[in-house]
């Protein structure tokens, strides 16, 4: 969430940081600062009450010695009591209204970030690769190729589940296996990440934290009337692992990497691309989770886009490097890049990882904080992105490298986890 002290000192620059990202979030700021100014203006007189009605307790004690009557002073103790009571339940309503508008209300877009209303106005920063050229045949796209290769079956998913899911059957689910190996294998041995495997149910807190809750709970699969979650991203339990810590400068950046099942209701994309394994209720992820101080983190987000991008590389797998502007910002992000890979069968580009500094927003949540060189606590700096998503790696991969028999040929850096270098 925000600072309140950011929104105390200069409100009229955090309304006018927030307009581009579109909505009506700008129009709380005023609201939380009326909600400030009755909690503070509370407190203060609470306190005052307090002071006065310990004062005036006291007075009944001498008089009762002096024998004087102190009914009067009694009903004065009560009457003060009362106003207490009343004035600490109208703080306390301003104090919670508070946080629950500041729960509402986005990150501040970085001062850099490209404004646009939506994803049209996303600059593109760089591209690797080159498009495939596939002689000979027209390439087809995932679904053709899965099914006449045995590598997938959406029927048998709908059969024990829903529309949405797959079942990986065969070299189908081999592939998905190697393909999460080496991910892993990768980010922890080359990029000096820690493998983390978290449980996949989540608390409120956790989610909250991260900034899923409360905008997000109907894109989210709840359990036991929403006080626990099936985990969206492994962003989720793993960056919330530190949450109320207080870590050492030395330790940080702290760097995690996580293999987790995704579960989304994807309740906001109807009419979107849904074709095949494009857009899943559950799906596969290696999330990458860098935790850094606030000096640090824009660095961080560089060095944390290039380690996702290395993956595609490897695979010799075309993509481009976007960055979101303003409209398309995720909540809780400050700067974002996007990586598309291309897709050839599909004829588009496919976004397999979105990499984001989120500043102190997600921090502040948490109350996630190191100890700065003067010894004073200060919020730290996080940053994720996936390193990189399923299925739609998968996709790029097998569209990408079908040849004209019907087969696939497998890049060098998956053949030992596979087992072979081809499938057909």
């Amino acid at each position: 969430m925000l600072d309140i002290r950011l929104l105390r000192e200069d409100a009229d620059s955090v309304k006018e940081r927030l307009k581009p990202r579109g909505g009506e979030a700008w129009s709380l700021v005023d609201e939380v600062l009326a909600c400030d100014e009755k909690r503070r203006t509370g407190e203060t007189e609470r306190q005052r009450l307090q002071g006065e009605r310990n004062r005036t307790s006291k007075e009944i004690g001498i008089a009762k010695k002096g024998g004087q009557d102190t009914s009067e002073i009694e009903a004065r103790v009560r009457a003060i009591g009362e106003e207490i009571k009343r004035i600490g339940e109208e703080t306390d309503a301003a104090d919670a209204r508070q946080r629950e508008l500041l729960l509402s209300i986005p990150n501040l877009p970085h001062a850099a970030c490209p404004v646009g209303a939506d994803e049209t106005a996303n600059p593109t920063i760089r591209e690797w690769g080159e498009k495939p050229v596939f002689e000979g045949f027209e390439p087809r796209d995932h679904v053709a190729l899965g099914e006449s290769l045995g590598l997938f079956d959406f029927e048998l998913a709908t059969k024990v589940s829903s529309s949405g899911f797959v079942t990986f059957t065969g070299a189908g689910a081999r592939l998905q296996r190697a393909l999460i190996q080496f991910l892993l294998n990768l980010h922890t041995g080359a990029h000096g990440y820690r493998e983390i495997y978290p449980p996949f149910i989540v608390n409120r807190d956790a989610m909250e934290g991260t900034g899923q809750l409360p905008k997000f709970e109907d894109d989210l699969y709840g359990l036991e009337d929403n006080a626990f979650f099936l985990a969206p991203t492994a962003e989720v339990p793993v960056t919330n692992l530190y949450r109320e810590e207080i870590v050492k400068a030395e330790d940080l950046p702290i760097k995690l990497a996580a293999y987790t099942p995704c579960f989304r209701r994807e309740a906001g994309a109807a009419g979107r691309e849904s074709r095949g394994m494009i857009r899943m209720h559950q799906f596969d992820k290696v999330e990458l989770v860098n935790i850094t101080r606030p000096e640090e983190s824009f660095a961080q987000l560089e060095r944390l886009t290039a380690e996702a991008e290395k993956v595609l590389q490897l695979l010799g797998l075309h993509y481009r490097v976007i960055e979101l502007c303003t409209g398309d910002l995720g909540f809780s992000a400050a700067k974002t890049y996007d990586i598309e890979v291309w897709a050839p069968g599909h004829g588009a580009y496919l976004e397999v990882s979105s990499c984001s500094n989120f500043t102190d927003y997600q921090a502040r949540r948490m109350r996630l904080r190191h100890k700065d060189e003067e010894g004073k606590n200060q919020f730290c700096h996080t940053l994720n992105g996936s390193g990189t998503a399923l299925p739609r790696l998968y996709v790029a991969l097998i569209e990408t490298c079908q040849q004209a028999d019907g087969s696939i040929v497998l890049p060098e850096a998956l053949r030992a986890g596979f087992g072979a270098d081809r499938i057909g």
